[in-house]
Parts: C-alpha cells; sequence; structure tokens
C-alpha cells in the first residue's frame, strides 16, 4: 500500500515542467518522434513527425480549455483526476457528446479517449470536483498523443462566427450557443 502524499498542483506544474497552454491549462512538449510523414492535410506543405506527446493539466484554478479543432488524430490517456470532454462531431446538423475521462467505469468514465480528424473538442474541470475538491490539488493531467504529429498549422481556435456558422442549421441552435459560448477563445 502507497503512502504518497499527491503533489499540489504547483508541484505538479513544477516537477513536470509546465507551462501555460494557449488552450488553457499548462502543458509541455513529452516526445515528438524524428521520423516524418507526408502531411495529409495540405498538398506541398512540409511533413509531419510521426507523433507528438505533451502532458496536459487542468487545475482548480485554470479548470477549462477553449474549443479547438486539430485535424490529427489524438489520444488522451488519463493520469489522475476527472475532466468532462465535450466533442462536436462534423455532422449535419453537428453532434455534441459529453465525456468523463475518470477512474469510475462504473459510471461510464474512460481512461483512454480517442477524438478524430475534424472534431471540435474541449475540456473542463467537473462543477462538483470544483466545488468539493481542494483547491491545490484538485486537476486532472492526461497525456496527449496525436498522430500525425501536432503542428500549428494542422489546430483551428473556434471563434464565435465559427461557432454561429457551425450551428446554423441545427434546430437547437440557441440552447448549443448558449452552453458552448463561454468555451470558445476570447481574441
Amino acid at each position: 500500500m502507497s503512502t504518497t502524499t499527491p503533489l499540489s498542483n504547483s508541484q505538479l506544474i513544477a516537477s513536470l515542467g509546465l507551462i501555460k497552454h494557449p488552450e488553457g491549462g499548462y502543458f509541455v512538449e513529452t516526445d515528438r518522434q524524428p521520423d516524418e510523414v507526408p502531411t495529409p492535410f495540405v498538398d506541398g506543405k512540409p511533413p509531419r513527425s510521426l507523433a507528438t506527446s505533451i502532458y496536459y493539466l487542468l487545475t482548480h484554478d485554470d479548470p477549462n480549455g477553449v474549443i479547438h479543432m486539430n485535424k490529427s488524430v489524438t489520444y488522451h490517456v488519463l493520469h489522475h483526476g476527472r475532466a468532462e470532454y465535450t466533442l462536436i462531431h462534423p455532422t449535419s446538423p453537428p453532434r455534441i457528446e459529453k465525456v468523463v475521462m475518470g477512474e469510475d467505469v462504473s459510471k461510464g468514465e474512460t481512461r483512454l479517449l480517442l477524438v478524430g480528424t475534424g472534431v471540435w473538442k474541449m475540456s473542463k474541470l467537473l462543477p462538483v470536483d470544483l466545488a468539493m475538491g481542494d483547491k491545490n490539488t484538485t486537476g486532472c493531467l492526461i497525456t496527449e498523443v496525436v498522430v500525425p504529429g501536432f503542428h500549428w498549422e494542422d489546430h483551428q481556435f473556434l471563434t464565435m462566427d465559427g461557432l454561429t456558422d457551425l450551428f446554423k442549421d441545427s434546430p437547437n441552435a440557441e440552447q448549443h450557443m448558449d452552453m458552448l459560448a463561454p468555451f470558445v477563445r476570447k481574441y
């Protein structure tokens, strides 16, 4: 039986060398494969790393990311904590899915989440965890593996205009806009 005391968020940030992420939370790149593949997204662009990985941490003080999309496939692997992911699938009208990354599979939580190409996503700590948890240790740490490897050219933040356009033909457009607008990046 382990008697190790969990690290505080500030200790975790320092020990892993995490920095603020433009999407919200904290991150550090942990691997960038030297082998490259042609980009499947834009002809004539430089090749991409075969894969990249990062640690990504949401904390009590920085509890959510903003809606964004990667053209590459992204695997999310849970280390500790819980977070709710909102996924917006590119169907007509768009389909919204909520997935909780966590350890309690009996409640439908998952330790591994695959987000396919072209899917908008954002993550946030659960309100119940923020309300009941210790401010210094409440958080969610995951590893993200991106294939082909992450490149800013293959990434996009959702704007308010993009959100409006995305749900323009949705029968519940106003409801979706109200729910998602707080998580659109403010420039």
